[in-house]
């Protein structure tokens, strides 16, 4: 009895799956929506923490494209990084955008980090 109902079951899903799968998403959708609602503000203060920023910052870079083999490494040294290793001008953490803001100056087309910049010396590379 047993192995016809997880028969039968496993039957519905393979001529459902569609149907299923999107109540599935349409389901996840509204649940993420409604816990991003119920959590807003501790989210908003865990994105304040340094390991909040550290984990913005580094999907910040993966959606751009940036490849290196560890990125937690890669922060360290974006972090320590205090001077642009094109023209040495002291680097600044701002929440607005200036000339020297720090960057990671990566190759677009390989995703590979080249330099810490200023925001000045990242735009002048392209």
């Amino acid at each position: 009895m047993p192995c016809d109902r997880k028969e039968y079951f496993k039957e519905y899903y393979q001529k459902n799956k569609e149907r299923i799968n999107k109540q599935n998403r349409e389901y996840l959708k509204e649940y993420i929506k409604e816990y991003r609602q119920k959590n807003k503000e501790k989210i908003k203060e865990y994105s304040q923490t340094p390991a909040g920023k550290k984990r913005n910052r580094i999907n910040n870079w993966k959606h751009s494209g940036v490849i290196f083999f560890d990125f937690d490494l890669l922060y360290e040294i974006y972090i320590s990084t205090t001077h642009c290793d094109n023209c040495g001008v002291e680097l600044t953490e701002d929440k607005i955008t200036t000339p020297t803001t720090r960057c990671i100056d990566h190759d677009h087309e390989t995703g590979e980090v080249r330099n810490i910049l200023c925001n000045s010396c990242n735009i002048l590379r392209g």
